[in-house]
Parts: C-alpha cells; structure tokens; sequence
C-alpha cells in the first residue's frame, strides 16, 4: 500500500485561504478529489492524508467532510488555535472524527519565530501528547531552534517536520539547517515528510543533482523508519508534476537501502506514525 502523507484539497469560495491570490497562478483555482484521482492511480498510491491549507477549524471540518466521501482520504491534519482557552474541549470534538489525525499550525506565517515555545502553546500541544494526536511541523530553518527546545520540553509529543523544514535548495544552503535537523532527529518520535522539496529549489530549472544530497541528509540522520513519503500536490505544480515528484524520491533515496525500506517510505512509516490502521490495503 503506497500512501501520500501529504497533500491539499481546497475551494477558493470557502474564503479562508488569505495566501492563495490570483499571483499563485497555477494554484488559484479549487483543487479536490477528482482532480487528483487519476494522478493517484497512475502513481499506484491507495490514499493520501489531506493537511490543512487555511489556518480555520472550519476548513478542518471541510477536509473532515470530504473523508466521509472520498474513499482514497486515509485522514486530516487539521488546524486549532493552540491559544484557545478551550482547546482541550474543541480538540476533543475533533477527535471524535475517526478521520482526525493531528493539528499544523502555519508557524511559518507567523511573525514570532520562537511562537512553539509559548506557555499556553505548550499547555496545549502537552494536552495534544497526552491524547495520542500528532502534530505537523510547518517551519523553516530559523524556527528549528525553538522547535527543538519545544520537543525537549514534551518528550512524548508525536511530531513530523513538514517539507525536510524547507532549506534553501535554490542556492544549495546546508547550514545552519543540517546542524538543526540532526538535532532534531535525536529526538525518537519525531519524523520528517520528503515532501516540498522541488519548491525549494529553482521552479524551472532545478535537477535530481539539487535534491539528492538533502534527501540522503535526511534519511541519514532519521533512518528508514521516520521518513515518509509526501507529494505536498497540488503546491509542488508550481515546479513539478505529480509523477516528477514520485519519480524524483523513488531516484534520490539511498541506493543501499532495500525494497522494504523503502516500500515504509512511502506507506508503512506513515500508517505507523498517525495511527492508520488496514482499511486502505489493496
């Protein structure tokens, strides 16, 4: 069972996606199911997780919907306010979906890099570990410090870094982002999402050759087991298909690792970390 654990459907009319404007070309439309049904079939992969691209409960309980009609959708990762006094109670209400799997706060929109490290935003995501959700990291490499401390500081926490924390790929950046992220892989229950990437680098122009050694970074520092496939469809459009971003992972993964390992990558190691159980086998 291949399984995308990141993708994004949206409606343009919901009104709550302020980042997406007419200058997002190819992305200023609605996406949903059925545009993305054929590119999955092609692909081979049997169901996706859906993640939040609007920073509202109301687009959560949107994707929520679109589970319960759309067979392919193994889940959501959706969006709270982890200021919210009652957090604890809407998080609660959310989970009563069997489609929730998490929450993703849009840290990298926010003006306070070090917002993770916040008290009631510890109280919160402390009351997200104990309940067994996850939490998806949105964050660049200037939010990895505070993220970190953050982890320390919740050691049960379950959290994936979203889009290997976009470094500069365009200029083939490694530092201080790979110092970072092997700091952050020593922690064991967090995982990382090789998704994102083509975005990083150059939109017309980039190469396998640009990609390659930030994935071998990654999958040394978090191993077969904590890493997952994601296509991040349908913002990768701004640089690459759906079948481009397939075929780049299945060509940039280590070359020693064998076909099981890299059969978790793009299904097993997803399934594992946000608790998908057999429904979507083929």
């Amino acid at each position: 069972m291949r399984i995308d654990a990141h993708q994004h459907y949206w409606k343009l009319d919901r009104g709550d996606y302020g980042w997406l404007s007419p200058h997002m070309g190819v992305l200023y439309r609605d996406y949903l199911p059925d545009d993305l049904k054929p590119l999955l079939q092609k692909a081979d992969v049997t169901a996706t997780i859906v993640v939040q691209a609007a920073p509202t409960v109301e687009e959560t309980e949107f994707l929520l919907a679109l589970c319960e009609q759309e067979p392919s959708l193994a889940g959501v990762v959706g969006w709270l306010d982890l200021e919210a006094p009652d957090f604890e109670a809407q998080l609660d209400r959310l989970m009563r979906s069997p489609y929730f799997l998490g929450i993703r706060p849009m840290l990298q929109d926010l003006d306070d890099d070090a917002y993770i490290c916040k008290d009631a935003v510890i109280r919160s995501l402390s009351i997200l570990a104990e309940k067994g959700a996850a939490l998806d990291l949105l964050v660049k490499t200037q939010h990895l410090p505070s993220a970190i401390e953050m982890l320390g500081r919740i050691p049960k926490l379950r959290a994936v870094i979203d889009h290997i924390a976009k470094p500069n790929i365009a200029e083939q950046a490694f530092e201080p982002w790979r110092e970072l992220m092997q700091e952050a892989s020593a922690f064991p229950n967090v995982h990382c999402k090789l998704s994102g990437m083509m975005t990083e680098a150059n939109h017309t122009h980039w190469k396998q050759e640009d990609i390659k050694p930030y994935v071998s970074e990654i999958c040394r520092m978090f191993g077969p087991d904590r890493v997952m496939f994601g296509s991040d469809w349908p913002v990768c459009l701004l640089a690459a298909s759906y079948e481009q971003v397939v075929s780049l992972l299945l060509q940039t993964l280590p070359h020693h690792w064998p076909d099981s390992a890299k059969e978790k990558v793009f299904g097993a190691n997803a399934a594992a970390f946000y608790g998908i159980g057999t429904t979507f086998e083929s």
